[in-house]
């Protein structure tokens, strides 16, 4: 029996005990219940207990979460076109409705209203703002803040494409690609979310935070409560950021060698933390250690570990030895971009190989011009991507096919049994769970709409009813592996780049196809990985699964709704909108993600991979990865076999070592030093030397300086940078790390302006 050592008190809310229910029961693990959460990290931070009689879908729920989600939807989606985008995490909702919702708890009165034409009713006071009506409300926010995927098509199609797209189809494609991952999310939910040892590290950070700002604790002598330390912490990163995100841009990225060597290529390559390997560099800012990465302090060491491996192999010696030994002519370009070239070492001008009326590929033009090339670092991101990607698949045959399949089989059993926790158990016993056939009638309905929006509307989108299903399979299949991975690893494999080749292969010619099939058989799989982590959430936070259900696929709906009205709203009323060359100078209007993702459209939907990763292209040699990927977790499989007692072999996990640098880019090398460092430091030396702290302290300081640098810098955009009021002008204001020859080719006679000819 684990009991709630290291600081951590039990959960006994003086809210919760106030409320108004004549029959309160507090099921409390510690009488009838064993803990026996396999997973230290969850016994040091979840509580084994549950007040099942708590109001949960309140009027406080309903109106606090919906205005949540309403304001994120529109505030990212708004920003997200901007020059400088700006995103506002959930985090800052939760933060924000703490105090309204015991506000209104305050002062709303204790009247209950009828519904008209029903038997329902509800009250405008059920008690006591509590924690699971936080929990909804924050899952609310969480939908907002959640990108559609699916606008970046809209923007291309109107604002690059210049061509007509019907918004009923838009609307319907943006909802519809963030509605399908309920099916896979309900297929998978008894594996991914009711064992124990699918545990969701990132999840402990909210649970951390629930409970610092719902619990009451005494305050130690001479220290401090959780929800103080909360304060001061964020209080600190608050005022902090102004320096990073106003006055001193620069030490994002502090870059020593290329303050030492400033007129060399090879010491700049070396050393730039933005443009190259970044050794020797560092940054003074909280938001680099976090951007891309995720929080390194609630990922589990092995997981920094495998990580740190992968980043130093594939940075440190697999791209600079392809690119010394000028593998694909790596020299006449940069070490680390993400732009395309042609065989001169120069941008590559697509419009040469596009036909301007058919917006399809021009081969004569193509023939005529050049093949297209890629810096060594992003080509072998694709191949190292496709590593990944198989790796993931045998990682999961040879470790978890035997528990896959004793679930499968008899998940009901297995969770009775030595697979279920404390949590597993007091959710089941108090609430009824969601019903299979709601998913599959939302999956059913969703993929009919999914074919409406793209065989309907004069086919605009190009995407054919048998690449949808395909792009539903591929989707479906992984969601399980890579499910596995995330829940254990904090880690998230992405599906873009295959998803990219398969129809590229399949469809070429064809770039609204190939964009439309990336975010079915992409973003439904993201966006099941994100409901069954908010399922999570509300299994460790005892949350009736069936509302934490209708929390979620209303607050898709509407966050989806918002964010289609924002973007179509901008792209209709703003003239020349993500046209740099018709923009008025200072415009911020650029729409920077958009752009990024209209060239890929044109590589791999015009062009396509037959043309690069075959004989006719450049990369070929790339498709090797696959195979590599596939038979690289065999020999960590047959040493755990052959070596059981040594538990270290199990921990070594091939997808994510090869998957390390799957964020690069936009992620830079920089990011990962820091991100690296931090999460040791936390997760092995504060973790092991001063458990009690780190149970106690060390997620609720991650959520509270992330909280920080989120109003902060909703501040700062609203106050100075949205009326272009910079900072003073100085050598610090500049955000780059002062390393401009890392970006110069090295090849003999490339030129490149101010670069230095070899």
């Amino acid at each position: 029996m684990s009991d709630h050592t290291n600081g951590v008190p039990p959960f006994d809310s003086q809210d919760e005990k106030n409320t108004n229910h004549s029959n309160l029961e507090i099921i409390d693990a510690t009488g009838e219940e064993e803990n026996d959460s396999p997973i230290e990290q969850v016994r040091l931070t979840v509580p084994p207990t549950d007040n099942p009689n708590l109001p949960v879908l309140t009027i406080r729920t309903w109106i606090l979460g919906l205005l949540s989600c309403v304001l994120l939807a529109f505030v990212n989606t708004f920003f997200g076109y901007r020059e400088n985008s700006l995103y506002v995490a959930s985090v800052a909702a939760q933060i924000v409705t703490l105090p309204l919702g015991k506000l209104m708890a305050a002062t709303f009165p204790a009247k209950n209203i009828g519904l008209p034409f029903t038997k329902w009713s509800f009250s405008l006071n059920p008690g006591p703002f509590n924690l699971k009506e936080h929990v909804l409300i924050t899952i609310f926010a969480g939908c907002g803040a959640n990108g559609v995927y699916a606008l970046s098509i809209v923007t291309i199609v109107k604002v690059f494409y210049h061509r007509k797209l019907n918004p009923l189809a838009a609307f319907l494609l943006s909802q519809t690609t963030m509605l399908l991952g309920y099916g896979w999310a309900g297929m998978h939910r008894k594996i991914l979310v009711d064992s124990p040892y699918m545990w969701w590290p990132e999840n402990l950070v909210q649970v951390s935070l629930f409970r610092t700002l719902h619990e009451k604790e005494n305050r130690p002598k001479g220290g401090l409560t959780r929800l103080q330390f909360f304060l001061l912490v964020f209080t600190t990163s608050f005022a902090y950021y102004i320096v990073p995100g106003y006055f001193f841009p620069a030490i994002s990225c502090i870059s020593v060698a290329c303050l030492i060597w400033k007129k060399s290529v090879f010491a700049q390559q070396l050393g730039s933390g933005l443009h190259g390997m970044g050794i020797g560099s560092f940054a003074l800012d909280w938001n680099t250690v976090v951007s891309f990465t995720g929080n390194p302090i609630s990922t589990p060491l092995f997981a920094i570990i495998n990580t740190l491996v992968g980043f130093f192999l594939i940075v440190y010696v697999v791209v600079p030895t392809a690119y010394w030994s000028n593998t694909y002519e790596a020299k006449k370009f940069p070490f680390y971009s993400t732009k395309t070239f042609d065989s001169t070492g120069h941008r590559y001008n697509i419009s040469r190989v596009l036909n301007q009326e058919t917006f399809d590929f021009n081969v004569a033009g193509y023939n005529n011009y050049s093949k297209l090339y890629l810096s060594v670092f992003f080509a072998m991101s694709y191949g190292i991507s496709f590593a990944t990607l198989a790796a993931t698949l045998s990682h999961v045959a040879l470790f978890y096919s035997g528990t896959i399949w004793k679930l499968t089989r008899n998940t009901a059993t297995a969770l009775k049994g030595n697979l279920g926790d404390v949590h597993t158990r007091l959710m089941k016993k108090n609430y009824k769970t969601v019903p299979n056939w709601w998913f599959h009638a939302i999956l059913i309905v969703v993929f009919v709409l999914s074919l409406l929006s793209c065989e309907g509307f004069g086919k605009q989108l190009q995407l054919p009813w048998w690449g949808l299903i395909l792009a539903c399979f591929i989707a479906w299949f992984f969601t399980l592996p890579i499910g596995l991975i995330q829940a254990t690893t904090n880690q998230q494999m992405g599906l873009n780049v295959i998803t990219e080749m398969v129809i590229g292969y399949i469809y070429p010619g064809r770039p609204l196809a190939n964009v439309t099939f990336k975010t079915y058989g992409y973003i439904s799989m993201t966006q099941a990985m994100t409901f069954l982590s908010d399922f999570k959430i509300g299994h460790y936070m005892k949350v009736p699964p069936r509302s934490m259900f209708l929390v979620q696929l209303v607050g898709t709906l509407v966050s989806s709704s918002v964010q289609f009205g924002t973007a179509w709203w901008l792209l209709t009323s703003i003239p020349n909108i993500c046209d740099t060359s018709l923009l008025p100078d200072g415009s911020p209007w650029t729409c920077p993600g958009d752009e990024v993702f209209y060239n890929a459209s044109i590589i791999w939907g015009v062009i396509g991979p037959q043309k690069m990763f075959t004989k006719e292209g450049i990369y070929p040699e790339l498709n090797y990865f696959f195979l590599f990927g596939l038979l690289a977790p065999v020999p960590v499989w047959l040493l755990s076999k052959k070596y059981p007692e040594k538990k270290w072999i199990k921990l070594i996990n091939i997808p994510v070592i090869l998957g390390a640098t799957s964020n690069m880019p936009p992620a830079r090398s920089v990011n990962y030093i820091m991100w690296g460092a931090v999460g040791i430091f936390f997760n092995y030396y504060i973790y092991r030397k001063f458990k009690g702290w780190w149970a106690k302290h060390a997620y609720i300081l991650g959520a509270a300086l992330n909280a920080g640098i989120a109003f902060m810098g909703v501040l700062l955009y609203f106050t100075l940078q949205s009326r272009n009021i910079a900072g003073p002008a100085w050598w610090g204001l500049d955000t780059d790390d002062y390393c401009p020859l890392a970006t110069c080719p090295t090849a003999p006679g490339v030129e490149v302006k101010g670069c230095p000819v070899f």
